[in-house]
């Protein structure tokens, strides 16, 4: 028997009683994304004084990651995902709170930020990068829960009788349509409050548990010991590249995207499968030139 998604109410409380300001679980999700970075962040820097950050250090790296995680996320959704539709309405471009961000946007926007901040405070990029990628997994596994509390980003119908399969009301109007382009489908759907609701993977919280929980313990333990340089970063882009591109097997492909390449290809999946390379590409370029930089700033 498949679960009925929560429904969670989008908004957590109002500042200021009922009509006050709204805030959205969604936005939650990100402060605790970069509040996850700043505790590890510390707890790595401090624990591991050898790498050459200091505590203090995060408050900036953390600044400089935020604005790179909201402007390249953004900026990545509307340009990967939704060009037409935010260029008829430009205003919505800055409605981050009713959801819509890129992974890929976001890892463009972070690259760029620590780039600014390694020639600010004249270190390596590629030291900057190996530090922070440990950090980074647990907020993904945030925003992959703020999805799922939005009811949003489901995934695809499934006949396999799981038990941890979900009915999504906000997916009933992709139901309806599938129903419709294939009537065999009516003997899955479910009927909840009237609506006729098919069994879907919950591909967030897949998502959440592999790009997040499992590629934060990857790369947590991976840079627990000296690394050359770019090492960390390569299997942090690897192992997300990899955990994406299979997780979107689960996935419903946007309506408007559907599959874009050879019949079964998402967007998703072509934009993680160059992630795969260069993640391969740096793991070989590191150990081939054997470059440390373990105590150059301590």
């Amino acid at each position: 028997m498949a679960l009925i998604h929560p429904q969670f109410d989008p908004v957590a409380f109002s500042i200021g009683g009922e009509g006050g300001w709204p805030v959205h679980w969604y936005g939650l999700t990100y402060l605790a994304a970069f509040l996850m970075f700043l505790f590890v962040g510390k707890y790595r820097a401090k624990k591991m004084p050898l790498l050459g950050f200091k505590p203090i250090e995060l408050d900036d790296i953390l600044f400089y990651g935020v604005l790179g995680v909201i402007l390249g996320g953004r900026l990545g959704y509307v340009l990967f995902y939704k060009p037409a539709e935010f260029l008829a309405n430009p205003g919505d471009i800055f409605k981050v709170w009713q959801g819509g961000m890129s992974f890929h946007g976001g890892f463009l926007g972070v690259l760029v930020a620590m780039i600014w901040y390694a020639r600010k405070t004249r270190r390596n990029f590629w030291e900057v990068t190996d530090f922070i990628a440990p950090l980074v997994p647990l907020g993904l596994a945030a925003g992959r829960l703020g999805n799922f509390i939005n009811g949003e980003l489901w995934g695809r119908v499934s006949d396999g009788g799981y038990n941890w399969l979900m009915l999504f009301p906000q997916a009933v109007n992709a139901d309806y349509e599938l129903m419709q382009q294939n009537p065999a489908l009516q003997s899955l759907a479910v009927n909840v409050n009237n609506q006729l609701l098919l069994p879907r993977h919950p591909s967030q919280l897949y998502q959440a548990f592999t790009e997040g929980v499992l590629l934060f313990i990857l790369t947590w333990w991976f840079a627990s010991k000296p690394k050359p340089r770019m090492a960390v970063t390569g299997i942090f882009v690897l192992g997300y590249g990899l955990a994406r591109f299979t997780t979107e097997f689960f996935r419903q492909p946007d309506a408007d995207q559907g599959f874009i390449l050879l019949g079964w290809m998402t967007k998703g999946q072509m934009l993680s499968l160059p992630m795969v390379i260069v993640g391969l590409l740096l793991l070989v370029w590191a150990y081939r030139n054997q470059i440390y930089d373990w105590g150059k700033n301590a």
